[in-house]
């Protein structure tokens, strides 16, 4: 069996690379180039300590962005409303309340280098949107000019454009709620006065509200 003298160095090694993935997460949207030096040095640790969990500067980087995609996705999946045009707004509320704070590598993260493995950690919920995009369509909620591949695409390209936006601008957090719901509403075929009325007369779609949760139901 086991002692507790060599259980210990175990708990180190895990604890070291939860310090090392928090540090890279942190220096990246302060520096998108920020060195292994710095962020190991952040993370209190000498840069040898870093290859002892990760090879490459590059291999840090894809399992801090990839395990930031499984993050989102796993909260994006109980997000509900009946109405599929809110439900869409509440999945764009909901990423810009877990990506505002590191909007500079979440930009990065989906349209680096490394954006094809992230995009297969944020499967599920493109998958839900997708979803959510047929519901609308079938509805007549959602705009049926084009395919629901198409038009999947362009709600996820607006949300996307919105982190460059905000860090090109510097957009505040709640002009950056507003906004992200704005674009995904507008790439789904409303106009810009009648989605600000679906967000003005919405409470869920209040900033600050809750997000993440079923509203009214899931309609799925």
């Amino acid at each position: 069996m086991p002692t507790e003298s060599t259980r210990a160095p175990r708990r180190d090694a895990a604890a070291n690379r939860e310090a090392l993935l928090g540090a890279a997460a942190a220096s990246l949207n302060e520096d998108i180039d920020a060195s292994l030096e710095s962020i190991a040095a952040r993370a209190g640790l000498s840069r040898r300590a870093v290859y002892g969990h990760f090879a490459t500067r590059d291999e840090l980087l894809v399992e801090v962005f990839t395990r930031g995609a499984r993050r989102l996705a796993a909260l994006l999946d109980p997000v509900s409303h009946p109405d599929p045009l809110v439900e869409i707004a509440l999945f764009g509320a909901t990423l810009w309340a877990e990506v505002e704070h590191v909007r500079v590598s979440a930009a990065l993260a989906v349209r680096g280098p490394h954006r094809d493995l992230v995009g297969t950690a944020l499967d599920p919920a493109r998958e839900r949107l997708r979803e959510t995009v047929r519901r609308g369509m079938e509805s007549g909620r959602i705009r049926t000019d084009l395919d629901r591949e198409t038009v999947t695409r362009l709600i996820e390209n607006a949300a996307v454009s919105v982190l460059d936006e905000a860090t090109r601008a510097r957009l505040t957090p709640e002009a950056g709620h507003r906004l992200v719901m704005l674009a995904g509403l507008g790439a789904a075929g409303l106009g810009w006065r009648e989605a600000g009325e679906l967000i003005a007369s919405t409470p869920e779609l209040a900033f600050g509200a809750a997000t993440g949760a079923s509203t009214g139901g899931d309609a799925r």
